[in-house]
C-alpha cells in the first residue's frame, strides 16, 4: 500500500483508468468478432450489407480506441 498521499490519488485514477481501458477493449473483442461472425455468414448467404456494417461498426470502435489512447493508432490501422 502506499504511504503518501499522491501515491494514493495516482493508485485511484489508475484504477478508474484501468476500468475505463478494460471497457473499450471489450467493445474492441465484440465489434471484431461480430465483422468475423458476419464475413463468414456474409460468404455464405450473400448479405452484404451486414457485412458491411459490422465493418464500419468495427472501424469506428477501432477508431474511437486509437483517439482515447487505448490502443496505438498503428494497430487501430492494421486491424481495419
Amino acid at each position: 500500500m502506499p504511504n503518501l498521499k499522491s501515491a494514493k490519488r495516482r493508485m485511484r485514477s489508475d484504477a478508474a483508468k484501468q476500468a475505463r481501458n478494460r471497457s473499450v477493449k471489450t467493445t474492441l473483442k465484440t465489434a471484431e468478432r461480430r465483422l468475423n461472425d458476419a464475413i463468414k455468414d456474409g460468404n455464405k448467404d450473400g448479405n452484404k450489407e451486414t457485412t458491411q456494417a459490422a465493418l464500419n461498426a468495427a472501424s469506428s470502435a477501432f477508431d474511437k480506441a486509437a483517439k482515447l489512447g487505448v490502443i496505438h493508432s498503428a494497430k487501430a490501422d492494421r486491424k481495419k
